[in-house]
């Protein structure tokens, strides 16, 4: 076998960056192609080198190992390098950053590939309780963590939760501005302790304007950066009351919020100045449920941006929906009003729509109609749009009863609906076009004189 004892080889890239990685928590794995372009087999040692190489490891064809020898490369050929890091819980409440090398020696020649990871301390939300499910003979064990809830979460490190943070009845959890909570795959909070006779529990998310509070996968590689279904959602279980979510960002879920209630007077959550968006399902999920939202933006759901289902109270004003689901094939349309559920017997229930008003709101999306509605004569099914921008089935009968200065299938001419940017252009029709309200800003703050449709108020 010929082999040149200073042959170069050539790499897919000069640098392997790892974006920011929270302590404890491995990251994706990353690929280094090596190439042999010379016309004879090649024998290398590779290496990882540096202070931090611990928190590395080194895959090179299948063999495991931070340091190897004699890595055959064939002629005109390459192997393939796989990497991935962990690491290790710090003090430090700043990103920080690893830098080590992935050395080549083959003869006399060294090369050398730099591995560059960041890291970040977090406060982790783990499991540690249980509580058991049981169905028939068969009983399966649900391992969740029980949040303290005595102080507030601050900004000062992120927050990790991985499997279910539970909010216990008669609790409050407390999340101040700045937060940035970030939820494992298949994670979520849930506000009330299923494995209790109790009910109860309420979050209340303080954000403020340019300080918001932040809900999101914890993955923070680019790739990741708007693929939705990576966590699971935040559930206000049965009885749960007064919740509260200000200035939130929720992105990249299952769905969103999903609040679910018994018969009370009190409201089950209310929304102000909250994005929602990129959901695999659902960006609200009311279930019989209280809600009000305002100032609040719903975008890019794989089902449906509202669904008031079996019944409830809702009222949504200055609120924009506009749903431009482009992953796959969406055919639920953007808003959903319900008033009856099938039970497992087949029989069905109804429940009553109490109320869904929709006030200076836009409801837009890439179907051909965004609302749908399910309707049991027996029951009570009450809505209204009041001065909203709607995309409906022309075919409807758009009433004075349910229907007050709307305007219907124009287009609310966003600056950019591909680009998630839904504040209004200079031609939009929904400019002015809204009643005055008790809600004197818009979402960014921005004064309201002759108020527009929708979250956003045009600004020159």
């Amino acid at each position: 076998m010929e082999n040149d004892q200073s042959a170069i080889l050539h790499f897919s890239t000069d640098t392997i960056t790892f974006d920011t990685i929270f302590t404890s928590i491995g990251s994706i794995t990353k690929t280094l192609t090596v190439y042999n372009r010379n016309n004879f087999d090649v024998k290398s040692n590779i290496a990882l080198l540096g202070n931090s190489v611990a928190n590395f490891r080194m895959n090179i064809d299948g063999i495991a190992g931070n340091s190897q020898t004699n890595i055959e490369i064939p002629a005109k050929d390459s192997i393939f390098i796989f990497l991935e890091v962990t690491i290790d819980p710090s003090s430090s409440n700043t990103p920080y950053i690893l830098s080590d090398s992935l050395v080549f020696t083959t003869g006399t020649k060294k090369q050398d590939v730099d591995v560059v990871a960041w890291g970040q301390d977090a406060y982790f939300h783990t499991a540690n309780a249980y509580g058991d499910i049981i169905n028939g003979t068969d009983t399966n064990r649900f391992y969740y963590h029980l949040l303290d809830c005595s102080q507030p979460w601050t900004n000062d490190k992120p927050h990790v939760i991985y499997g279910y943070a539970v909010v216990d009845p008669g609790k409050t959890l407390l999340i101040n501005e700045g937060c940035n909570v970030y939820l494992h795959n298949n994670s979520g909070i849930l506000v009330g302790n299923p494995f209790l006779e109790a009910s109860g529990g309420s979050i209340k998310v303080n954000g403020t304007f340019g300080n918001e509070v932040t809900f999101q996968g914890d993955r923070l590689d680019p790739w990741y950066k708007d693929i939705p279904g990576q966590w699971d959602r935040i559930w206000l279980m049965p009885g749960s009351i007064d919740n509260e979510i200000n200035y939130a960002i929720i992105r990249n879920g299952k769905i969103g919020i999903h609040a679910d209630t018994i018969a009370n007077n009190n409201p089950t959550v209310n929304i102000n100045n909250t994005i929602i968006e990129n959901m695999s399902s659902i960006g609200i999920l009311g279930q019989g449920a209280n809600i009000t939202a305002t100032n609040t933006t719903i975008s890019k759901c794989g089902q449906y941006a509202v669904a008031c289902n079996i019944g409830g109270t809702y009222n949504f004003t200055h609120c924009t929906f506009a749903n431009y689901w482009d992953y796959n094939y969406r055919n639920t349309p953007s808003i959903l009003l319900n008033n009856y559920y099938e039970g497992a017997d087949g029989n069905i229930y109804v429940r009553n729509l109490n109320a869904a008003n929709f006030t200076n709101c836009i409801i837009d999306g890439n179907l051909s109609t965004e609302v749908s509605f399910q309707e049991q004569e027996l029951g009570t099914f009450n809505y209204t749009f009041d001065h909203c921008l709607i995309k409906l089935d022309p075919t409807i009968s758009t009433d004075i009863t349910h229907y007050q200065n709307a305007i219907i299938n124009q287009s609310p001419e966003f600056v950019s609906n591909t680009e998630s940017d839904f504040h209004l252009t200079q031609n939009s029709p929904a400019i002015d076009a809204g009643k005055t309200t008790s809600f004197l800003d818009d979402i960014e703050d921005n004064p309201r004189s002759n108020p527009d449709i929708g979250a956003y108020e045009f600004v020159e």
